[in-house]
């Protein structure tokens, strides 16, 4: 009698055990289904990730490469130019606590969109900023959030960043990701001798 009841017990428990996952699932699910993606390039990734993930509403960001035609890069490849591909993030946010146009204002003020060679010590177009667009509404948001900025006079130069349709993006090596977190030191010592933070309090980031 033991045996049999122990026997129930643990099927009632599998079958508990299964309901609470597929709900878990299902609730995974709804709230992917209220998140949104933007896509954006601002030069170092390493650095474009920090900024964008110490941001209220970003649920992740990642760094990777896109722009270019070559299936697969590696970061090599990319550094070595040639490849079309950018070095750019994907962020994932949550609408109903930031906008879009609040990433883009959030992206500017943490890069130099007057560059049209690269950023800071980075030099070459696969460091170049950019804005890629995944559909209609990011497009003209995009844009003229751009306008707005190159008609605000906070810079002396025109705004060069190009908004440009998203395609293929493909997530760095595993090294790459969360680099501010995972080689603090590193990666203090590489941001604070790009120059980067020097030109955003300059130029009123934050």
């Amino acid at each position: 009698m033991r045996s049999i009841l122990t026997g129930l017990a643990l099927v009632v428990f599998a079958t508990a055990a299964v309901a609470d996952t597929e709900e878990a699932r299902m609730d995974d699910t709804r709230d992917a289904d209220t998140l949104a993606v933007a896509i954006v390039a601002g030069g170092c990734f390493w650095c474009t990730e920090a900024d964008f993930e110490k941001l209220d509403g970003v649920v992740e960001a990642v760094s990777g490469y896109t722009g270019g035609d070559m299936p697969d890069p590696t970061y090599d490849a990319v550094c070595a130019g040639g490849t079309g591909h950018r070095e750019a993030v994907r962020i994932v946010f949550d609408p109903s606590r930031t906008s879009y146009a609040a990433l883009l204002d959030h992206f500017w003020r943490h890069v130099d969109p007057t560059d049209p060679g690269g950023q800071f010590v980075d030099r070459g177009d696969q460091y170049r900023t950019a804005v890629f667009y995944l559909d209609e509404e990011q497009r003209q948001t995009a844009e003229a959030s751009k306008a707005a900025l190159d008609a605000s006079g906070r810079f002396d130069r025109p705004v060069v960043t190009d908004i440009l349709p998203a395609g293929p993006f493909y997530p760095a090596e595993d090294q790459h990701q969360g680099y501010f977190k995972r080689c603090p030191i590193r990666y203090e010592m590489y941001r604070r001798g790009s120059g980067r933070d020097r030109f955003i309090e300059t130029h009123g980031g934050d």
